[in-house]
């Protein structure tokens, strides 16, 4: 009865005129009854209903989960690969090698399997830390956001001579030493990662600089410093990847806690405490927001691989112009942005899903420096590529990088190296047995079986499994930045 008489009161007050009643512009008021993709809504006079204001306080509610889901992908990706290093020992002290390289063993977000790599987790809440890095190496530091803070090594302050470096917490106001490259990233946990490189296909002269120069230690005990413990990775099962269930929000809620919020920004972190992550609070969602988080986690998961495996529009694309596969690594730059001070959440999503390691040196133009990588996850057909079939991926002659190339093939659901009977699903220049062509071309084919004769140049699917790939270009040069040279598009072999 009562909504009756306010509909009532309201039609009265719209048919009378006073003294003070003007014509209301077009698009003020808000009709009483309207129907949208979430159902019809209702109002009384501009005043929503009960029902509707459930309605739209659950949609709310969902659509900021959503959001929510898609910008924390980085920094769960953070710290799962934080949790994953714990395995093999203590922050501040361990550095995880795969003296060996990596194998499909390593379920490692779009992994190589031709440089040496090393995984150290560095924590400053006690105290600025250092770390000497060895000669010869290439890597960065990335904070735990993921935002890349600096180089080290070859693209680094060191130049590839190896070098000291001294990572301060954030808001240090203490004395800084001289003699140290000095890091400041916004957060206490850093990730540090660097790959050392194969001497005449062999890992031990990279592994022995790793364990002759390597060092990690407080600042506090610089007159006595102590060589890191390394931790031998390779061929031991693990897991670098983050989950995207439901518990995506704890780990979230973890780095929340133990991080300043200085390092985020207010529009994120009042995004995250709307769902009920927020700093210096417990996070205990009621049965209704939890099941909204479930929901949210699961949606969100499904968007950022669609994000990743078949994006909308051409930017994203090496060769944009035509109806090429071959894709960019980051598209709005490694900070993800479209134009300076607009991030381009679309190209986050999809990197941090798909990879880790954030660096200008994979994405600025250094001839003969760092490194580019092309991928894609479509055929030359725009279809996905389909493991019981067999394709060939043609590279023409004179593949423009001063050190090496390589093609992995990776898993589309966990994103890793595809597993199979091949220890290394992978062809690359550095393969004794690599078959050259007359031409100087080289064709690798991918599919269950190995054509005959070509074993060397062959990378093994499995049927009713998808997969993609990725072009590693190590040093490379002009003739791929000014696009002279492109690798073909991967064709099904009839």
């Amino acid at each position: 009865m009562l909504g009756v008489a306010m509909a009532a009161a309201a039609m009265a007050a719209q048919a009378d005129t006073y003294k003070m009643t003007t014509e209301i512009a077009p698009g003020v008021a808000t009709p009483d009854t309207l129907e949208t993709s979430i159902g019809t809504l209702k109002l009384n006079d501009g005043f929503p209903t009960e029902e509707t204001q459930a309605t739209v306080w659950d949609n709310l509610d969902r659509s900021r989960a959503l959001q929510a889901y898609l910008l924390a992908i980085p920094i769960v990706n953070q710290a799962g690969m934080r949790d994953s290093l714990l395995r093999f020992g203590p922050v501040n002290k361990t550095n995880v090698i795969w003296e060996n390289l990596v194998d499909a063993r390593t379920v490692e977000l779009t992994a190589n399997d031709n440089t040496i790599y090393n995984f150290i987790w560095l924590d400053t809440k006690n105290g600025p830390m250092v770390i000497e890095i060895p000669p010869k190496v290439l890597g960065s530091f990335n904070d735990f956001w993921y935002r890349w803070v600096a180089d080290v090594g070859i693209t680094g302050a060191d130049k590839g001579a190896g070098g000291k470096y001294l990572i301060l917490p954030p808001g240090y106001t203490g004395d800084v030493p001289d003699g140290y490259t000095v890091v400041r990233p916004a957060t206490y946990g850093l990730w540090t990662f660097f790959r050392a490189f194969l001497v005449d296909g062999k890992t031990e002269p990279g592994v022995q600089g790793v364990k002759d120069h390597l060092k990690i230690y407080p600042l506090a005990e610089k007159d006595n410093p102590t060589p890191a413990t390394l931790v031998n990775a390779s061929g031991i099962p693990s897991n670098f990847v983050m989950p995207t269930d439901y518990s995506f929000w704890e780990l979230l809620n973890t780095v929340i806690q133990e991080e300043p919020p200085e390092g985020s920004d207010p529009t994120t972190l009042g995004l995250f405490a709307s769902i009920g992550i927020e700093k210096g609070k417990p996070f205990a969602p009621d049965e209704r927001m939890e099941a909204i988080l479930t929901d949210a986690a699961n949606i969100g998961a499904v968007t950022a691989r669609a994000l990743a495996l078949d994006i909308r529009g051409r930017d994203p694309f090496f060769y944009p112009d035509s109806k090429s596969s071959w894709r960019l690594p980051f598209f709005g730059g490694y900070s993800f942005q479209s134009q300076p001070g607009v991030s381009n959440l679309d190209g986050a999503v999809f990197y941090y899903m798909f990879a880790t390691g954030v660096t200008p040196a994979m994405e600025a133009k250094m001839v003969g420096q760092g490194s580019q990588y092309p991928w894609t996850a479509l055929d030359a057909d725009g279809n996905p590529f389909d493991g019981g079939k067999t394709y060939r991926l043609t590279l023409p002659k004179d593949v423009p990088v001063k050190d090496f190339w390589s093609v992995i093939v990776y898993d589309v659901q966990t994103r890793s190296m595809l597993q199979t009977d091949q220890v290394r699903p992978s062809v690359s220049s550095q393969d004794t047995d690599l078959q050259v062509n007359a031409d100087g071309s080289v064709d690798i084919y991918f599919g269950p079986t190995a054509p005959e004769g070509k074993e060397s140049n062959w990378v093994q699917t499995i049927p009713g499994k998808g997969w993609f790939t990725l072009l590693r270009l190590y040093g490379p040069l002009e003739p791929w930045f000014d696009k002279s040279w492109r690798p073909g598009e991967i064709t099904i072999v009839k």
